[in-house]
């Protein structure tokens, strides 16, 4: 029996085609980054409307004298 660590297959073995598909996501990812400012300020304002319609505390009231 041979011993796959030694001698080199033909196909790949899973670890190097998980790395390599690793890389290629990263890769991708990191081209495709967005601007820290931009993401910033899409927090900002999903903050802002989360707060408009007060989530945390129950929603807004219609009638807020009542």
């Amino acid at each position: 029996m041979t011993d796959p660590t030694r001698s080199p297959s033909p196909t790949p073995t899973t670890p190097t085609v998980q790395g390599r598909e690793l890389h290629r996501y990263l890769r991708r990812r990191n081209a495709n980054a967005r601007h820290p400012d931009v993401l910033a300020a899409r927090r900002r304002e999903r903050a802002r409307i989360r707060s408009e319609k007060g989530i945390r505390w129950g929603g807004r009231r219609l009638n807020p004298a009542a």
